[in-house]
């Protein structure tokens, strides 16, 4: 039906000049796009809005060939193919469509059942980055689509229980599910892994910022939009990273120690009215069973740097190394002319996610192991340290009198009031 090649280019076969993607419109001057031996078929479902969404940049990357091993075949998009055509971020998404479907045969679909059947020899890996409530569907819509491989967003799905029920059903059909946890492969954290290695009691503290601005309504709106918590949202990285290098799981926990003085939560109102009780910035240390201490400080209104830091046994800091170090604000300046406009952790992290992204397509297409990408092993620690700490970390503060509010024009939250909740 489609010669298999490597290259997106004009040519006159009458037959592919008439090729048709799923919504009907003629795929004219380019072959359907196809993967070669040694690439795997990938099927993006969930793109979200052109210099938003994560699922786009994805699309961007492997359309820009960044990630030799993944062919970008097919685009999955409920929203922008239905519903949501005509409201915000719809007219970009078409434009975007319609470049990607003319100048590199990528088919577009509303449903993943809309998908073709996998050609024979071929590797299908799905790449899911929609919402973290749809994932355990789509994880099942994958598998029925002929997906052998399943990358998935963090953290995976909205409870413990879920992903361990994802876990079974892909063990189930013979399929790897991979974690888009890309600080498992960040070079800062490798630089501070490293150098921690080579001072005996030696201490690892990971730091995650974010941009909000310190104020009720932006935090309040940080609040509602990410709901299910900073611990299972903003920091889960920070955990995949401690369950993934220190051992750190529930059952392995030793001690919580909550630094009382960073750390702040608050109650505060969301866009809706609806009050909503969460950390703006929290930094606490773990010891395990097995003896490893390891520290995490996240921090919503920290700014646009995360770095990790080693100290030795007296707390004096020995090494720091940070993302976006000089190498990576070169590139970052490089992105930012090319892509006008969109989310700036995009581009901080950009390495970051081509290297996940090729791990786990050369993983699907060769079965080369694809090294320190986490598994869905790693999600559930993950998150079931998320589910352990958020509770406990908020009694320590609220019992102690602490995380007592620290932004412009809000009222210090009431200590018994969040114990109680």
């Amino acid at each position: 039906f489609c010669q298999r090649k490597n290259l997106s280019i004009s040519f006159t076969s009458p037959i592919n000049n008439s090729l048709q993607s799923k919504n009907n419109k003629k795929l004219t001057m380019v072959e359907l796009a196809t993967p070669s031996e040694n690439q795997a078929e990938v099927i993006l479902i969930g793109c979200g809005c052109p210099l938003r969404g994560m699922g786009w940049y994805h699309a961007v990357q492997m359309l820009g060939n960044e990630c030799p091993s993944a062919k970008l075949c097919h685009i999955v998009e409920p929203w922008f193919l239905g519903g949501g055509a005509d409201g915000p971020g719809g007219p970009e998404f078409a434009e975007f469509q319609k470049k990607s479907e003319e100048e590199h045969g990528v088919q577009f679909h509303k449903s993943v059942a809309d998908l073709p059947p996998v050609a024979e020899g071929v590797k299908r890996l799905a790449l899911i980055s929609g919402r973290t409530v749809d994932n355990p569907r789509l994880l099942s819509e994958a598998i029925s689509a002929g997906c052998s491989v399943v990358y998935l967003e963090k953290p995976g799905a909205p409870t413990v229980e879920q992903l361990r029920e994802m876990k079974l059903e892909a063990s189930d059909a013979n399929v790897q599910i991979c974690m888009g946890y890309n600080k498992n492969v960040c070079k800062y954290v490798r630089k501070a892994r490293e150098f921690a290695a080579q001072i005996p009691g030696s201490h690892v503290t990971f730091v995650s910022n974010n941009t909000y601005e310190p104020t009720a309504e932006s935090l309040g709106e940080c609040f509602e939009r990410n709901a299910e918590g900073m611990l299972k949202n903003m920091a889960i990285h920070e955990l995949a990273l401690l369950a993934s290098f220190y051992d750190v799981s529930v059952d392995n926990i030793e001690s919580v120690e909550a630094d009382k003085d960073f750390s702040s939560m608050q109650t505060l109102a969301g866009p809706s009215g609806k009050e909503w009780t969460d950390f703006d910035k929290i930094k606490f240390t773990i010891k395990t069973k097995t003896g490893k201490e390891v520290s995490v400080q996240a921090d919503r209104c920290g700014g646009d740097t995360s770095y990790a830091m080693v100290s030795d046994a007296d707390g004096i800091e020995l090494f720091r190394h940070s993302m976006p170090d000089e190498e990576d604000k070169a590139n970052v300046s490089v992105l930012e002319v090319k892509y006008p406009g969109a989310m700036p952790y995009f581009f901080s992290q950009d390495p970051d996610y081509i290297t996940v992204k090729e791990r786990v397509a050369k993983l699907c297409a060769t079965g080369e192991e694809a090294k320190e990408i986490a598994t869905i092993d790693i999600a559930i620690a993950a998150l079931s340290v998320a589910e352990y700490l958020t509770p406990v970390l908020r009694e320590k503060l609220g019992s102690e009198n602490a995380g007592s509010s620290k932004v412009e024009g809000v009222v210090a939250t009431d200590p018994a009031k969040v114990a109680s909740q």
